[in-house]
């Protein structure tokens, strides 16, 4: 089972800082993600997210958390393996909209 951490900061903090201390949050849940982790701070400085990764369908680097979308606007963490994701992904793909996972 993977391990999620995230903060909210009514005010802007430094980006070093959020990223610091998101780091350390998830390095407390290094047993439930032993084989990836990764952190994102938003460029306002008041949103930090991290994830350790347990790796059990998708092992390669595209599944790596958090994800964020194409055009850069969305950022998410979750839990969880999305079964049906052959399906959508080919789905999305005969839209034309990129696939990653």
């Amino acid at each position: 089972m993977c391990g999620i951490a995230g903060l909210f900061h009514k005010s802007a903090s430094r980006e070093d800082d959020l990223r610091s201390h998101v780091r350390r949050m998830t390095d407390v849940l290094r047993n439930r993600g032993p084989d990836d982790d990764g952190e994102w701070v938003d460029s306002d400085g008041s949103v930090a997210l991290g994830f350790r990764r347990l790796a059990i369908l998708d092992l390669s680097p595209t599944g790596a958390q958090p994800m964020t979308s194409p055009s850069g606007r969305l950022t998410m963490v979750f839990n969880g393996e999305v079964y049906n994701f052959r399906a959508l992904r080919d789905e999305l793909r005969a839209r034309g909209i990129s696939f990653r996972g």
